[in-house]
C-alpha cells in the first residue's frame, strides 16, 4: 500500500500544481493541529504570493521567519517583498548568503540579487557578479533568466551590444513569453536612449505584437462607463459605514504621468512615507466584489466587510510605513478607477490627481515594460488614448461627487516650479512646507518603478515633449486630448504675484 502522503507534501503538492486555495486549506488544516508550523505558515505565504495578496503573504512571511530566521526559501520569499517595497539593502543582504551557497534556491536567490542591483542603479556590481558567475559556470548560468543578466552586464560597459543581445532575446520565439517581454522593452529603451527612434519604436511594436495577451478594451472600460454614468446624476451614493482614515494620501493618475517624482518628492517629507505601488487598494477591491452586492448595491455590504477591508489596508500599509512619519502615500495604479470603493473603505483620505501631456505619456508607455496582467491595454496607442480619455473624464467628475478632498498637479509644471507644487500638496495633507522634498534625488528609498533611474537625477525636463521623437506615431485623433490637457493646465496655473 503506497504511503499516506504528509501534510507538507499535500500543501507542496498544491502549490506545485497552482491550486492556491486548496493549499491555504491544506495549510489551516495543519495550523488547527499545530500552530506553530513553519511548513504552513510559508506555504500560506507562497499561496497568498500567487493569488496577488501581497499583505497576507508579508504577514505570513514575518510569521514564518519568527520560526525558522534561517531558511532560504523564506529569506528568499522576503527579499523579494523587501524589493518591491523599496529596501534594497534589506533585500541583497538577505540574498548574499545565499546566492552565494550550494542551497536549492541559490539559483533563485542569485537571479532576483542580480534585478535588485540593476534596478537600483548598481550595475557595476551587477556587471561583475554576472561576469564572475559566467567565469566559474555558476549554477544560475544554466537557468532560463542566465541571457537576460548576461545582456544587462553587456549594456553596462557597451549599451549598443548590449541593445543587440537584448533585442536578439526578445526576437527567439522558443524562449519563454515573460523572458522575450523584459528584454524587448528594455532594447526599446536603450534605442531610445541612443536616437534610434523608428527602431525603438518597432521593438516595441514586435514586443507587444509577440508577447501581450487578448485584451478586449470595451470590457475593460465597461465598468468605468458605468461609474461615470452615475456620477453624472450628481448624487453620493456612497454611505460609508466605518470611520474616517487619518494620514492616507492617494495617487488618482495614470502611469508614467510623473507619479513617482511626486512621491519621491514628498517621500522626503518626515511626515510622509511613499509606500510605492501598494497592493492594498486592489485587494479590498477584490473583497468587496466578492460581497456579490459591489459596487451595485453598496448598502446591501455588510458593515464587517467594510471594516475588514479597512483595517487590511491600514495594517499593510502602516506595517511598510517608514518610523516617524504619520502619513502613507500610496501611488497605485488601481486607484484612478476605484474611487467609489477608496470613498466607502478609506473616508477621510485625500487624492492627488497628475495629469501629463498624453501623448508623453503614452510613448513612454508604449516603450516600456508592464506585467501583462497590470496593462494590457497598453498593447496599443489606440487603446491607451481611450484609456487616458476615460481616466480623465471620470476623476475629476467622481472627486467632486464623491467628496474626495483632493488636488490636481500637472507634470509640466511641476516640474517648472516643484515648490509651489509641492507647498499645495502639503497644504491638501495640513502640512507645512520642507525644502527638502526640493531634491528628490537625495532620497535614499529604492525606487522599483519604471522611473528608477530618472528619480536619481535632480527634477528637470528631459521627459517633457519625448513624444515628438515618434511622432509619426501620433494622429489627429489626439488633438482632443491635448487641448483639453492645455485647458487644465490654464485652469490649475497658480496666479501671478
Amino acid at each position: 500500500m503506497a504511503a499516506r502522503e504528509t501534510p507538507a507534501e499535500t500543501i507542496e503538492r498544491l502549490l506545485r500544481a497552482g491550486d492556491n486555495v486548496g493549499a491555504l486549506r491544506a495549510c489551516d488544516e495543519l495550523l488547527a493541529k499545530a500552530p506553530n508550523s513553519f511548513v504552513a505558515r510559508l506555504g500560506r505565504a507562497r499561496a497568498f504570493t500567487e493569488l496577488g495578496r501581497g499583505i497576507e503573504a508579508e504577514r505570513e512571511l514575518d510569521a514564518a521567519l519568527r520560526l525558522s530566521p534561517r531558511d532560504e526559501h523564506a529569506n528568499l520569499l522576503r527579499a523579494s517583498v523587501d524589493a518591491e517595497r523599496g529596501r534594497a539593502d534589506d533585500a541583497t543582504a538577505r540574498l548574499r548568503p545565499i546566492a552565494s551557497g550550494r542551497g536549492p534556491h541559490a539559483v533563485g536567490a542569485s537571479v532576483v540579487l542580480f534585478d535588485i542591483l540593476y534596478n537600483s542603479n548598481k550595475r557595476e556590481e551587477m556587471r561583475d557578479l554576472v561576469q564572475a558567475g559566467v567565469k566559474s559556470g555558476a549554477a544560475w548560468t544554466k537557468d532560463q533568466r542566465a541571457p537576460l543578466h548576461i545582456a544587462r552586464a553587456l549594456v553596462v560597459d557597451d549599451p549598443a551590444a548590449g541593445a543587440a543581445a537584448l533585442g536578439a532575446i526578445a526576437r527567439d520565439l522558443r524562449l519563454h513569453p515573460l523572458l522575450r517581454r523584459i528584454t524587448g522593452f528594455e532594447a526599446a529603451g536603450l534605442l531610445d536612449k541612443a536616437g534610434q527612434y523608428r527602431e525603438a519604436f518597432e521593438t516595441a511594436k514586435f514586443t507587444h505584437a509577440t508577447t501581450s495577451r487578448d485584451f478586449d478594451i470595451d470590457a475593460f472600460l465597461r465598468p468605468m462607463q458605468e461609474q461615470l454614468a452615475r456620477f453624472g446624476s450628481g448624487e453620493n451614493w456612497i454611505k460609508p459605514a466605518v470611520d474616517k482614515v487619518e494620514g492616507v494620501a492617494l495617487i488618482v493618475a495614470m502611469p508614467r504621468s510623473g507619479t513617482t517624482l511626486l512621491e519621491q518628492m514628498l517621500d522626503r517629507h518626515p511626515a510622509i512615507s511613499g509606500i510605492g505601488e501598494f497592493e492594498g487598494v486592489k485587494e479590498f477591491c477584490l473583497d468587496l466584489e466578492s460581497t456579490g452586492a459591489w459596487p451595485r448595491r453598496p448598502a446591501s455590504v455588510p458593515q464587517q466587510a467594510y471594516a475588514a477591508a479597512q483595517k487590511l489596508y491600514l495594517e499593510g500599509a502602516h506595517r511598510i510605513r517608514r518610523d516617524g512619519a504619520s502619513w502613507t502615500f500610496d501611488k497605485s495604479l488601481r486607484v484612478w478607477r476605484s474611487l467609489p470603493e477608496i470613498a466607502a473603505v478609506l473616508p477621510g483620505a485625500v487624492c492627488i490627481d497628475v495629469h501629463r501631456d498624453p501623448r508623453d505619456m503614452a510613448t513612454s508607455c508604449f516603450l516600456s515594460y508592464f506585467h501583462t496582467s497590470a496593462m494590457a491595454w497598453a498593447h496599443s496607442l489606440a487603446s491607451m488614448r481611450r484609456v487616458i480619455e476615460m481616466q480623465r473624464s471620470l476623476v475629476p467628475r467622481g472627486m467632486e461627487v464623491l467628496g474626495i478632498p483632493h488636488e490636481t498637479v500637472v507634470y509640466e509644471d511641476l516640474v517648472e516650479d516643484p515648490a509651489g507644487h509641492a507647498e499645495r500638496c502639503l497644504k491638501l495633507m495640513g502640512l507645512a512646507m520642507d525644502e527638502r522634498v526640493l531634491a528628490p534625488e537625495g532620497n535614499t528609498r529604492a525606487s522599483f518603478t519604471l522611473s528608477a533611474l530618472q528619480v536619481r537625477k535632480p527634477i528637470n525636463r528631459s521627459s517633457i515633449g519625448r513624444w515628438k521623437n515618434y511622432e509619426f506615431a501620433f494622429d489627429a485623433s489626439w488633438d482632443k486630448l491635448v487641448d483639453a490637457h492645455e485647458a487644465m493646465r490654464a485652469r490649475t496655473a497658480r496666479p501671478a504675484v
